[in-house]
């Protein structure tokens, strides 16, 4: 047992059974020093409260985000440490058991070379606390990884589809290529019109193969667990609010291993420069697949 333990066993025999202070050290074999030394200070207190703050405030995150939020304040360096107080605290997750599959060929995709060249787009449904069904659309730019939109309502079909895609193309964020499924919503005639008319190139996914739109598959996976299993939505407006917030803070904010444990924003701010003429060119590029 260690130190802090022993000490609590002495004092709980003297207690008990009236033994002095030698023979209850005696019984449990611990140094009468050791029993009288008053516990040193924690000199990982203002990390630990930190981290108890952090995993407060965002519960699915594990230890190597944490880690990467903590760096980045300035609290730590060693992943070690931050391991180490992580499980003193108890905050180990739970994880899913994976399901073991048969062996097969692997193809590697080939991934995109810079921003908004190939997104991809799905849908993720959920419930206000009334019971009413809703859906969102999720769109994610596959290169840095960011989320340009997150759409909420009751009913998404085609045509919304299109007129969301269309206030990301006036803001500026316009893509060569966009990875759906092959529901209605992504094989009608609206999307369809929409990307001949601006030279957008759709990929569909082979039927039955949810693994072809793998990226955004593993997104969903991620915004579900962490902000609709999370949230309770009041109202369709509430949902609006408290989605949009966490799209903000997943590309401001939110580490990601694939780019180095950068947030989205960072890792576009670091990777792009633009030069006199207001053009912009890649500066590095990460293989990002």
């Amino acid at each position: 047992m260690k130190p802090a333990a022993n000490r609590a066993a002495v004092q709980h025999i003297q207690a008990d059974h009236g033994y002095s202070e030698r023979r209850a050290c005696r019984v449990i074999q611990f140094n009468r020093c050791s029993a009288r030394r008053s516990p040193s200070e924690d000199r990982d207190l203002l990390l630990r409260t930190r981290m108890l703050e952090l995993a407060e405030d965002r519960r699915r995150f594990g230890s190597p985000r944490l880690h990467a939020l903590l760096r980045r304040e300035g609290l730590v360096q060693n992943h070690k440490r931050t391991e180490r107080i992580y499980q003193e605290e108890n905050l180990s997750l739970r994880t899913r058991k994976r399901v073991k599959r048969p062996s097969h060929a692997r193809i590697v995709q080939a991934g995109p070379d810079g921003p908004d060249e190939q997104w991809a787009m799905g849908f993720v449904s959920d419930s206000l606390m009334g019971g009413r069904r809703i859906r969102i659309l999720t769109i994610a730019d596959l290169w840095d990884r960011s989320i340009p939109a997150l759409e909420v309502d009751m009913s998404l079909p085609g045509a919304r589809v299109v007129r969301v895609l269309e206030k990301l193309r006036l803001q500026g964020r316009l893509p060569q290529r966009i990875k759906v499924d092959n529901g209605p919503e992504f094989s009608g005639k609206a999307l369809d019109a929409w990307a001949f008319e601006h030279g957008i190139q759709i990929e569909f996914t082979r039927p039955g193969k949810p693994t072809d739109n793998g990226h955004i598959e593993s997104f969903n996976g991620k915004f579900r667990d962490e902000c609709l299993n999370q949230n309770v939505f009041l109202s369709l407006h509430d949902a609006r609010r408290t989605v949009e917030a966490w799209r903000q803070d997943y590309n401001q904010r939110r580490p990601h291993s694939s780019l180095g444990w950068l947030a989205p924003e960072e890792f576009r701010a670091k990777n792009i420069t633009c030069n006199p003429l207001g053009t912009t060119n890649l500066r590095v590029v990460y293989a990002v697949g």
